[in-house]
């Protein structure tokens, strides 16, 4: 890849991409689990499973040496045209408890599930209940005039609202959803126009995400976690993805729970242990536990299995009309020289193929997916500890999907 590469992407510049960032498609490029169609044919060893991605090659084996090193405990999974070709759980689940993680496990997503609320909002759009051209005040009050008058739905989807929002309280512990939903929507109220809407000027600030799922609550009269439950996990089958709460991370047996590294180099249950910090200054004083409830329009607990049901949902009109999950991956705004933002989820150039990519990661989160529309192959990275090498791991898995070379060889 160029540039800007997953592998030459650090910690601090996935943060700088939504809390991690990444993704991707393109404008008529069909999605996972379907033909080209007139984005143009496939390869023709589309259905050629490379050697590098079975049981035993040299991603299973890069993988494996990463986690008895200590550097990964989670789940990675390849999928092919629907069908699974590796799949891998390493480390625990639940330490306390003696739970181990597989490929059942849910893991916390943080800013991979912000591609969601980009999908909620786009169902409006295609109902017709919504317009991308739409201000914020058409659908919301009490925002300040210029931020209702000037910054639409596109401007929000495509990270180019020009919003920023206020310091965080990122010591705070959260008692309930309630609690958690007046925050953040107070928190968008008091965001301030800084930049000039339409300019490529953000990376999917905080409020662009909670005014785009206020927005969803104000046009279907549910809170984003109910609608996004049941129009999104629920019509892709993801029968082990949620918006759970604390009291479900802290005893709901098939939840991963986040091992947080300390400063004295000790790791503790995140979770379990609410007075504890992570001393990364990428995301000092944060602590995962510390929520009740995801923010609204992000986050949110997902299986490795079912992120591939979404991706194959993404392509077969399960959740957007095709000309919508267009809509949803077109590349939009220029971010390096083959990769681009779309709604949601940054998009990349790859060995001649699209690839989209979403990462995030917190205290002991890490996690990615990726989908490569042309040949039909998902890839999971799902984690649970700390000091994840969450961009070499996605580059390793480039590489053997793809060919290209982990650390640059992107094709335009």
């Amino acid at each position: 890849m160029d540039s800007d590469s997953v592998r030459g992407v650090g910690r601090r510049r996935l943060l700088g991409w939504g809390g991690l960032a990444a993704a991707g498609v393109v404008a008529g490029a069909s999605l996972v689990g379907a033909q080209p169609g007139y984005a143009g044919a496939a390869p023709a060893d589309d259905d050629r499973i490379p050697p590098d991605t079975l049981p035993g090659g040299a991603y299973d084996r890069y993988v494996a040496k990463l986690a008895a090193d200590g550097k990964f405990s989670g789940v990675v999974l390849l999928s092919h045209r629907g069908r699974t070709v590796l799949s891998r759980g390493y480390g625990m689940a639940d330490r306390e408890n003696g739970i181990r993680n597989h490929e059942g496990t849910a893991f916390s997503l943080s800013s991979a599930g912000k591609p969601f609320y980009a999908v909620a909002v786009l169902q409006l759009a295609q109902q017709g209940k919504v317009k991308l051209s739409d201000t914020v005040g058409t659908h919301l009050k009490g925002f300040a005039k210029d931020i209702a008058e000037q910054v639409t739905i596109h401007h929000l989807l495509s990270g180019t609202s020009g919003l920023a929002g206020p310091d965080e309280d990122v010591q705070r512990v959260f008692q309930s959803r309630d609690e958690v939903h007046a925050y953040y929507e107070q928190r968008a109220r008091q965001a301030k126009l800084v930049g000039v809407p339409g300019v490529p000027n953000t990376g999917h600030e905080e409020p662009e995400v909670t005014i785009s799922a206020l927005i969803v609550e104000a046009v279907t009269g549910k809170t984003y976690w109910d609608y996004a439950q049941e129009n999104i996990f629920e019509r892709c089958g993801m029968t082990g993805s949620a918006f759970y709460t604390r009291p479900q991370w802290l005893t709901d047996k098939h939840i991963a729970h986040p091992y947080m590294t300390l400063a004295d180099g000790s790791v503790v249950d995140a979770v379990r242990n609410l007075d504890k910090s992570s001393p990364d200054p990428n995301v000092l004083g944060k602590n995962p536990g510390r929520a009740f409830i995801d923010a609204p329009g992000d986050g949110g607990f997902a299986t490795a299995p079912d992120l591939v049901r979404f991706a194959r949902a993404l392509g077969d009109g399960t959740v957007l009309d095709r000309p919508w999950a267009d809509v949803l991956t077109a590349a939009k705004i220029p971010q390096g020289p083959a990769s681009f933002g779309a709604y949601g989820i940054p998009v990349s150039i790859v060995n001649g193929q699209w690839m989209y990519q979403r990462a995030g990661g917190n205290p002991g989160v890490g996690a990615n997916w990726d989908i490569y529309p042309y040949t039909g192959w998902v890839g999971v990275i799902l984690g649970n500890c700390d000091g994840v090498p969450l961009p070499e791991m996605i580059g390793q898995e480039m590489q053997a999907i793809t060919g290209a070379p982990a650390d640059g060889g992107s094709g335009g």
